[in-house]
């Protein structure tokens, strides 16, 4: 099943904050859309969740939550964004406002809670979803409070061989925050997305 949920968030193509050392995007009331929720359903697996948006005292963030199945060749529950950082340098600043073209962009901070386990960012590199080597992989930690989390790009791993894969920003064409690869109960709260030089 695929939910198309039209969030009050716009990621890659309205920046809320930029300034010489990343470009942020924070989840808040004033951006829009472009995340979508899968789950495993869409290739006949058994995981069930949803997102929602919250607020925390002033803190907006997303919500990622439910039961993580690897039933069926399964195993997974993820909210993603299919507008791609830019390949072309003066699109990109004029899209962002910004002195910088995104080619040297060095890896994504996160700030997010959670019910201890694991997470994942999936970033697609090849316009051929279905291939696995067009998928980069990290994990992260999380705890019950809010805490900032920086990965930088040559940390990502590729999902079908495990090689190191350090990302050229300018061939990135999705990006996902991923309940992935065991039975579990998940539960991520993720309050902003940032990319740094």
């Amino acid at each position: 099943m695929q939910k198309i949920l039209s969030f009050i968030i716009l990621i890659f193509t309205a920046i809320t904050s930029v300034n010489a050392d990343s470009l942020s995007f924070p989840f808040t009331q004033d951006n829009v859309k472009d995340w979508r929720f899968f789950s495993d359903q869409v290739m006949g697996g058994v995981s069930e969740g949803q997102v929602s948006l919250e607020q925390d005292g002033g803190q907006v963030f997303i919500r990622l939550y439910g039961d993580v199945r690897t039933a069926n060749n399964g195993g997974f529950i993820q909210l993603r964004t299919t507008t791609s950082l830019s390949n072309k340098p003066l699109i990109f600043k004029r899209l962002h406002n910004s002195k910088k073209d995104g080619k040297k962009l060095q890896g994504v901070r996160l700030k997010v809670k959670g019910n201890g386990e694991k997470y994942h960012i999936f970033i697609q590199t090849t316009i051929f979803y279905r291939l696995p080597t067009g998928y980069q992989i990290a994990t992260f930690d999380t705890s019950s409070e809010w805490e900032t989390i920086e990965i930088p790009f040559n940390r990502f791993k590729n999902l079908k061989d495990n090689k190191d894969s350090n990302i050229n920003a300018k061939d990135i064409k999705t990006f996902g925050i991923v309940a992935y690869g065991r039975d579990f109960k998940s539960d991520l709260s993720v309050s902003s997305v940032e990319f740094y030089y």
